[in-house]
């Protein structure tokens, strides 16, 4: 036991040791999310340019966005707030703007719901989450900053009028703050507040990220009247060697069926899905265990693992995520930021816009209980127009072909790979084990050719391919079983030189066995600087940010390919051009 024991510390250290080495090589993207720059935060866009501006992906007219703070649905409309500054295109004077919905997909912008203007929050209104108190009144709990030094603090806020359908101002009381810090907690490293679970005893819980050393904290706190907290004795859950951790989020999931759960929700068959947002690399992990509502303790299954040896929500640009339940159509719902990645803020302040939201996904459990699956929420269906099909079409070794009949740079596209043997996978590399997914993307890259893949898409493409996207699958044999690989690849995405520009090769494995079923499905989602990718029906995903100079709107191509030398049938592939939602 001993001997597992500094075993394990060991492991812990050389997985913190990893994330670090992450950090390193990826610093442009790490800290472009929240660089501050006290000269550009106010400078206002004299245009908003439309060159890479999405189509279908939510975001506000003009400026900076970062966080989706509190999603909700209340009394017939789906409301969405999301960090904001209303005054320029990089971070800065930070506000919760506030849209709404009827469908998740046409939006209404409404006034910003939460200003900093209290001692309370007067250096920062920061991400929180929304309730739906038992009488039916929505309440906001959120981080207020109250120094420069970036001390923080748990706040409330609750309608200024019920009878408002669109909710649109909100009250800041007198009382707050609600929490504050006791000397064991890094007071600039508390934020985040969860939406409110009721457990059997009457009391409320929340949880609020945070970290003690290098260990990442998901502090518990419980009350009985949302006013008084106290914090519990012991965390939620813990981890070593995992730093800051950001925006966390609890929820329950079906052990039976695919609906989503109410936080509170108390009946059997559940597993529980704690996410974290990682401060050291900015990607979002989750772990899926048991919760002892005795002991208010999180428990992550044995094979489920804390850190950047786990389990992501989505292996791209996709960060600070926030779920929630849908009561009308009984599902779970997760909305994720992703952040722009040509970096340097000059670009931005030309743009006159920075940030998008991704799709928002239905998630549930894996039959299997070991991981997420993710989809598009069915409403993102309405904005399919033009579609082309094709059936049963054979991609030979080095062989590709256009879609066409579609707008490639503003698509859906749906298509099952099938392939008649497993004999020609490569032989994985057991030097592979200790690297990342992308890692070994970025040495299998689309264009070196392989056995059983790699083959896909290429995406955002320019007719004659000095620019694309690929994104593709590639399967090995490992010592036990075949592993395949997924990935987004942007290093060929765009012509412009910038150096300071992210092109990285997203990936990550797809657990799915193929010996019984030798098929494989991908869906793509492609809006003119992103490409938000599914594989397996949503068993990974990866969303990549992309700038391409040729392949812009009429100019982009999308084409299939095989690289390997295995025979892939397209069994089907289903392709829409994808309209306008309606923003007001």
């Amino acid at each position: 036991m001993e001997l597992f024991m500094k075993s394990s510390s060991l492991w812990g250290l050389e997985i913190y040791l990893f994330c670090f080495f992450i950090v390193l090589s990826n610093i442009n993207k790490v800290f472009a999310s929240h660089n501050i720059f006290l000269d550009l935060q106010s400078s206002s866009a004299i245009s908003v340019k439309n060159v890479h501006r999405t189509s279908f992906h939510f975001q506000p007219p003009k400026y900076w966005i970062n966080d989706p703070n509190a999603p909700m649905y209340y009394n017939g409309v789906y409301h969405l707030f999301y960090q904001y500054n209303p005054k320029g295109s990089v971070w800065g004077n930070i506000v919760w703007a506030h849209s709404v919905s009827k469908d998740l997909i046409n939006w209404i912008h409404l006034e910003p719901a939460i200003y900093p203007s209290k001692k309370f929050d007067k250096y920062g209104a920061w991400s929180g989450s929304a309730t739906i108190l038992p009488n039916n009144k929505p309440v906001i709990l959120y981080t207020g900053v109250v120094d420069s030094h970036d001390s923080q603090v748990q706040n409330y806020a609750i309608p200024a009028n019920l009878s408002d359908p669109f909710l649109r101002k909100w009250i800041k009381p007198n009382n707050n703050p609600l929490i504050v810090p006791d000397n064991s907690i890094n007071k600039t490293k508390f934020r985040d507040p969860t939406t409110a679970w009721m457990g059997q005893d009457g009391l409320w819980r929340i949880v609020i990220g945070s970290m003690r050393k290098h260990r990442g904290m998901a502090l518990l706190y419980r009350s009985r009247d949302f006013i008084k907290w106290a914090k519990a004795q012991h965390p939620l859950h813990s981890s070593p060697h995992t730093g800051n951790w950001e925006c966390p989020d609890f929820f329950p999931v079906s052990l039976k069926n695919t609906n989503g759960l109410d936080a509170s929700y108390r009946g059997k068959n559940v597993k529980y899905v704690l996410k974290n947002s990682l401060d050291v690399n900015r990607f979002d992990y989750y772990t899926i265990g048991m919760y002892d509502t005795r002991k208010d303790r999180y428990i992550p299954d044995n094979n489920s693992i804390d850190g950047c040896k786990g389990l992501r929500l989505d292996y791209g640009n996709f960060y600070a995520s926030k779920s929630f339940y849908d009561p009308t159509k009984n599902r779970r719902i997760v909305w994720g930021w992703t952040n722009e990645s040509d970096v340097l803020p000059d670009d931005e302040i030309k743009k006159g816009w920075a940030g998008i939201q991704a799709i928002p996904r239905k998630v549930w459990l894996d039959h299997s209980g070991k991981q997420l699956i993710q989809w598009p929420i069915e409403e993102l269906e309405t904005l399919r127009k033009q579609k082309i099909q094709l059936n049963n079409k054979k991609l030979s070794k080095g062989e590709m072909f256009e879609v066409k009949g579609i707008s490639a740079s503003q698509s859906d596209i749906e298509v099952s790979f099938s392939f008649s043997s497993l004999n020609k996978a490569e032989q994985f590399d057991p030097n592979w084990a200790d690297l990342y997914a992308q890692d070994v993307c970025a040495i299998k890259g689309s264009t070196i050719q392989g056995g059983l893949g790699p083959f896909g898409l290429a995406t955002l493409a320019s007719k004659n391919l000095e620019e694309y996207t690929p994104v593709f699958f590639r399967v090995f044999k490992a010592q036990k079983n075949y592993k395949v690989l997924m990935c987004s690849d942007a290093r060929r995405s765009t012509m412009r030189q910038n150096e300071a520009m992210y092109k990285p090769s997203f990936a990550g494995y797809v657990d799915v066995d193929l010996v019984d079923m030798k098929k494989l499905s991908l869906r793509s989602l492609i809006d003119n600087s992103v490409v938000e990718s599914f594989g397996a029906g949503g068993k990974t995903c990866i969303t990549s940010r992309v700038y391409p100079t040729l392949a812009i709107h009429d100019n982009a191509h999308l084409f299939v390919f095989n690289n390997g030398s295995e025979t892939i049938t397209i069994e089907t592939l289903n392709a829409w051009s994808m309209d306008v939602p309606k923003m007001h």
